[in-house]
C-alpha cells in the first residue's frame, strides 16, 4: 500500500476505482466495503484508492470538538488498513479552506482534477462541499460530464457500519471486550507512554506501569480490572490492567496501569502497546493493602486462564 499525504503531488492512477471515507475502527463493516472496492478495481484493470481525512472533519466543522473520540488513531488506522490490501490511501489534510469548497469544487477540482477516477464508491447519504451542500444525486449528474462511473454502497451496508461504529464504542466505554473485539475483528490495542507513578504496586508484589495515552482523541476503556497482552520492545508479554480511580489507596485522578507478569525491566519513557483480551470485574475498595494484595493474586489467576 503506498500513503499519500501531499494531494499537491499525487501519482497519476490508473483507472482508479475509489472510496471515501473515516473508516475509523476498520471494522469488519469497512471491510465489506474495501472488498467492493478492491473487486471493482480488479473489474477496471485499475488501483483501488482510499480517501481518508485528518484531523477528523468533525475537529473543524463542529462548534463542539470535544465529543471526538475515535477507535483508531491515525497511524493505527493505515497499519488496518494496510493489511486490507489496498493499493493506496491518500490522506487528505482537512482544512478550513477544504471544507469551504463548494459542492462542485469539491468534484471537479478535488476528485477528477487530482484522482481522474474510473469509479467512485460511496454510500447514498455521503454529503461533501460547504455546509455539506453536495449529495449523491449531484455525483450522479456529474458522471457523464467527467467520464466517471458511480456506485452506491447499499443501505443496509452503511446502517451496518454505523450500528457497528456506535456499538464499538460503547462497548469500549463500557468494559463489554467480548462485544468491542467481536465486532472490530480484531482484538482492541492502544498505546501509552510509561510515566512514573506512586510506586504501590511495586509495594505488594505486582509492580505496574503507568501509562499516559499518546493521543488525546483516543477512546478509552471503561474502568476495570482486565487481561492483557502487552507488546514492549517488540516483545509480547501477559499481563493484567486496571484502569480507574484506585479506591484503596483513595485515588483523585484516573489513572491505566498494567502488571506485566515475568518482567522486570525499567521501562520509563517507552512506549508500548496493549492488546485488551478480557474484561476480568470492576473497581473495588478493598479493607487495606493486605485485601487488595490477595485480590491482585486472583486476577492474575483468571488473567493466565484468558491468556
Amino acid at each position: 500500500m503506498q500513503i499519500h499525504r501531499d494531494i499537491g503531488n499525487l501519482p497519476e492512477f490508473k483507472n482508479a476505482v475509489i472510496t471515501i471515507g473515516t473508516f475509523d475502527g476498520v471494522h469488519l463493516g469497512h471491510h465489506q466495503v474495501i472488498e467492493s472496492l478492491k473487486l471493482e478495481a480488479e473489474k477496471a484493470g485499475g488501483e483501488s484508492v482510499i480517501i481518508t481525512f485528518h484531523p477528523h472533519p468533525r475537529k473543524v466543522v463542529s462548534s463542539v470538538i470535544t465529543g471526538v473520540r475515535l477507535i483508531n488513531t491515525l497511524p493505527e488506522r493505515i497499519e488496518l488498513l494496510e493489511k486490507t490490501g489496498i493499493d493506496h490511501l491518500v490522506i487528505v489534510p482537512f482544512t478550513d479552506f477544504f471544507a469551504n469548497q463548494t459542492a462542485e469544487e469539491y468534484i471537479r477540482d478535488f476528485l477528477v482534477e487530482k484522482f481522474r477516477p474510473h469509479t467512485i464508491i460511496i454510500g447514498y447519504d455521503h454529503r461533501f462541499g460547504k455546509e455539506r451542500s453536495g449529495d449523491y444525486k449531484l455525483m450522479e449528474e456529474m458522471a457523464p460530464v467527467y467520464n466517471y462511473q458511480l456506485k452506491e454502497i447499499s443501505e443496509h451496508i452503511l446502517n451496518a457500519i454505523k450500528v457497528s461504529s456506535t456499538n464499538i464504542r460503547n462497548a469500549i466505554l463500557h468494559s463489554n471486550v467480548d462485544e468491542a473485539n467481536n465486532l472490530l475483528g480484531y482484538t482492541f490495542f492502544f498505546e501509552g507512554e510509561v510515566i512514573h507513578g506512586d510506586k504501590i504496586g511495586r509495594e505488594l508484589g505486582y509492580p505496574t506501569a503507568n501509562l499516559k495515552n499518546t493521543d488525546e482523541e483516543k477512546i478509552i476503556m471503561g474502568d476495570g480490572i482486565y487481561a492483557v497482552y502487552a507488546n514492549v520492545e517488540g516483545n509480547s508479554y501477559k499481563g493484567m490492567m486496571s484502569i480507574g480511580f484506585r479506591p484503596t489507596v483513595n485515588g483523585k485522578t484516573r489513572v491505566t496501569e498494567v502488571n506485566l507478569f515475568d518482567f522486570s525491566k525499567e521501562i520509563y519513557g517507552k512506549i508500548i502497546r496493549i492488546y485488551v483480551k478480557k474484561y476480568l470485574r470492576s473497581e473495588v475498595k478493598f479493607n487495606g493493602l493486605e485485601e487488595l494484595k490477595e485480590q491482585l493474586h486472583k486476577d492474575k489467576e483468571e488473567s493466565l486462564k484468558w491468556l
